[in-house]
């Protein structure tokens, strides 16, 4: 019992013993009660009193419940030294051209591409190979550049869009793309014309109706499919 319920508790006890000793009388239509003679307390102080020591102790025991326990003190482990960063010089071919890079192990190809070369016509969409705007050609064949390490690429031949065109020619699969409208915002289109090239290579008969299944790993968010399937139909009678 806390201190304050522990003093009302003892104060309802004496107010209650004072009034059995003076005595409580009734008016005389005996409905009413009297004023106690000798100035002697009311039972309704009484009644009162006792009220109020009910609900201080209801408030000391919520107070109580609310009390949030301290939380204790957080552990300090040993601090972790950062890792050092690995570097390695990889000579990299792109578009015709090699270049000697020194690299970390962990770069990807798309971001040496963009941030290294300079070569930002190959796009960051999703950064996880859901989407296909990072589409580049290694070695003739489609490659998610956000999901390959810049460092398996050496050795072998790197293409982005900017090595499609010829001596200044575009390329026939990047004509089609023009004169069928195949794009709207144009996020995705470089690789979609990227994966357009290694799908004809890869197959030049294959059969209209499975284009846009074998293209289905790049995502136009603006929904030109059907251009983009013209276009390619397009390209197929010029390369």
């Amino acid at each position: 019992m806390s201190r304050v319920q522990g003093t009302v508790s003892v104060m309802a006890l004496r107010d209650a013993e004072n009034a059995r000793s003076a005595g409580c009388g009734r008016s005389a239509d005996g409905d009413s009660p009297a004023e106690p003679a000798g100035g002697g307390v009311q039972r309704r102080s009484v009644l009162v009193a006792g009220v109020s020591a009910g609900a201080a102790g209801a408030v000391g025991a919520a107070v109580t419940r609310a009390a949030p326990a301290h939380a204790a003190p957080p552990q300090d482990g040993p601090e972790r030294e950062p890792r050092p960063t690995e570097t390695v010089t990889v000579a990299l071919t792109v578009n015709g051209r090699t270049r000697d890079l020194e690299l970390d192990v962990r770069a990807s190809l798309l971001d040496t591409l963009r941030d290294r070369i300079g070569l930002t016509g190959t796009k960051k969409g999703c950064d996880q190979g859901a989407c296909g705007a990072c589409t580049v050609l290694v070695d003739g064949r489609r490659t998610l550049s956000c999901l390959t390490l810049a460092v398996r690429c050496e050795g072998r031949e790197v293409t982005t869009i900017e090595g499609l065109a010829r001596d200044g020619e575009l390329h026939p699969m990047q004509r089609a793309f023009v004169a069928q409208d195949g794009f709207q915002c144009g996020f995705c289109t470089s690789g979609q014309i990227m994966s357009a090239v290694a799908l004809l290579a890869e197959d030049p008969g294959v059969p209209a109706a499975q284009v846009p299944e074998l293209m289905s790993g790049n995502l136009c968010r603006c929904a030109a499919y059907p251009h983009i399937a013209d276009a390619i139909a397009q390209a197929r009678k010029e390369m």
